[in-house]
């Protein structure tokens, strides 16, 4: 369902991205060419600031947002997703926040005001919180990243993380040509 905010904006499509009859894309989002956004997913910029202002949420190329994942903004702040990015199913980003190219971020995830680099990997069930975190960082599942976190700790991403990440990002691109091959014949 594409819908305006009270404000009225209206989310911006690119005409080859695909998104999900049941996904609901509210406000000022802004979605890429070739993205997939999966089913029952919710993106909604409709909170504004004192100012009645709102930043985009902005979903960037070849990127997906998979089942039931929720993008959202506290305060009409922005949220980016960059290009190539995973953000699995049921995971939560709630700006501001920032995610750069080439990041997979795994199911149940949260993600809030943050900034996390390009490359980085995000497993299961993790949550980064408050915090910027670098460029190829790897949080393993369950873990929480914060503030008072020494990334020195963190490990790096391995190889075999990146290739998945890669695979990930590649398999949906191919749903994204194979659902709008599809789409009308319901």
């Amino acid at each position: 369902m594409i819908r305006k905010n009270p404000r009225g904006d209206l989310p911006q499509i690119h005409p080859s991205a695909f998104v999900d009859p049941t996904a609901i894309l509210c406000g000022k989002v802004i979605i890429e060419e070739n993205v997939f956004i999966g089913p029952y997913a919710v993106i909604r910029a409709d909170e504004t600031d004192d100012g009645r202002n709102i930043e985009p949420i902005v979903i960037g190329a070849h990127s997906n947002i998979q089942d039931g994942v929720v993008i959202h903004s506290k305060s009409g702040a922005s949220v980016t997703v960059g290009e190539r990015t995973s953000i699995a199913h049921r995971a939560i980003v709630h700006g501001p926040c920032s995610i750069g190219d080439g990041v997979f971020i795994g199911f149940n995830s949260v993600l809030f005001n943050c900034t996390v680099g390009d490359g980085c990997v995000v497993r299961f069930n993790a949550v980064v919180d408050g915090c910027d975190l670098p460029s190829g960082f790897h949080v393993r599942s369950t873990e929480r990243i914060g503030p008072e976190t020494d990334l020195a700790s963190l490990p790096q991403v391995l190889p075999d993380a990146s290739e998945f990440s890669e695979d990930v990002a590649r398999t949906n691109n191919e749903l994204v040509l194979g659902y709008k091959r599809i789409q009308n014949e319901l």
